[in-house]
């Protein structure tokens, strides 16, 4: 299927998003900044899709863009087939922003029954969906107490229990982990991971990139404005040249010298062991030098390209494109 395109048998795409450009006029002068220019792709049913990129790159921008919060200079955006102003599509829509504004004196079910009211939820189903929301974000320990006196972690986990309310079909988040401890961030991707297993399709954001690598299907990296790289994370992450590493017990500097000799190897101590990171085309030689010299091989892990590594390169090949008229900007800082 070409990304951001549909063609014959996509019937299974959510979300389409093309040639999306979205150009601000700012300051005094009305200096001309393009925060999106051109932006394509496509998002299936049942998959978590990951929209990647440093701070500036636009992916705030598309995200409102997308919602109808601000409005695309130019291109195209359907949600389930349908434009986004259509109210019957983004009814099937749940959205949590990254910095979720909530009012500060309601109490967590009083500001769901007031998501739910504008949703045109019957009463009965807002007080039982509400209920059961706040239990799956783990707040229901606090559902008397008044919302401003929430954590970070706490504002985050009523975003997302407002955005799964009227149990929609496309959930749109914004940096869901952000302010979270690992334990949150566990619990958050569990949450996540169930809405796909009941048929769910996830379009988030985010900085944190083990996230990204153990949730998303498929990514795009946007880069001032523009997509740099997409697709499955198994094959963007694949190397042309795979890598081992090879840990080691019981090495006598004899070894550590033969192993310093084979080409490309890299050794680090780790307490009483020494892991050694080689290409795979000089894993016989690194096995042959330790064995022969009495070292004892506790594992052979293969490795592949980190999504961080991955993440460094696209930022390094966006640094020396030439500079967007008027810079790279997002609606806000993102």
């Amino acid at each position: 299927m070409r990304e951001g395109g549909r063609e014959q048998g996509d019937r299974d795409v959510v979300l389409e998003v093309k040639g999306l450009q979205k150009t601000f006029r700012i300051g005094f002068l009305r200096k001309r900044v393009e925060a999106v220019r051109g932006v394509d792709f496509a998002v299936r049913k049942g998959e978590i899709f990951g929209l990647l990129g440093p701070n500036g790159a636009g992916k705030t921008t598309t995200i409102k863009s997308i919602l109808r919060l601000i409005f695309p200079s130019a291109g195209t955006i359907r949600i389930f087939g349908l434009p986004p102003e259509r109210r019957e599509s983004m009814h099937r829509v749940g959205y949590m922003p990254e910095n979720p504004y909530v009012y500060q004196y309601l109490k967590p079910l009083e500001f769901l029954d007031l998501c739910g009211r504008l949703m045109g939820m019957k009463a009965k189903e807002r007080a039982e969906r509400a209920e059961a929301m706040l239990e799956q974000v783990g707040l229901a320990h606090a559902k008397d107490r008044p919302i401003g006196k929430f954590s970070k972690g706490m504002m985050q986990r009523v975003g997302l229990a407002q955005a799964l309310l009227h149990d929609p079909e496309l959930l749109v988040l914004d940096e869901p982990m952000s302010g979270l401890d690992p334990l949150g961030r566990k619990e958050i991707r569990d949450i996540l991971l169930e809405q796909r297993r009941r048929g769910k399709t996830l379009v988030f954001t985010s900085h944190i990139l083990s996230d990204v690598e153990m949730l998303c299907d498929r990514v795009v990296i946007l880069q001032r404005g523009k997509v740099t790289a997409r697709g499955k994370l198994s094959e963007l992450l694949a190397s042309d040249v795979a890598h081992a590493e090879v840990e080691l017990a019981g090495v006598e500097a004899a070894v550590r010298e033969a192993l310093e000799g084979v080409a490309g190897a890299e050794l680090h101590d780790a307490e009483a062991r020494l892991l050694v990171t080689v290409e795979e085309a000089q894993l016989n030689a690194v096995l042959r030098a330790a064995l022969d010299g009495g070292a004892r091989v506790v594992a052979v892990r293969p490795q592949r390209r980190s999504l961080e590594a991955l993440f460094v390169e696209e930022a390094a090949k966006g640094a020396k494109d030439p500079e967007p008229e008027g810079g790279a900007a997002e609606a806000r800082p993102d």
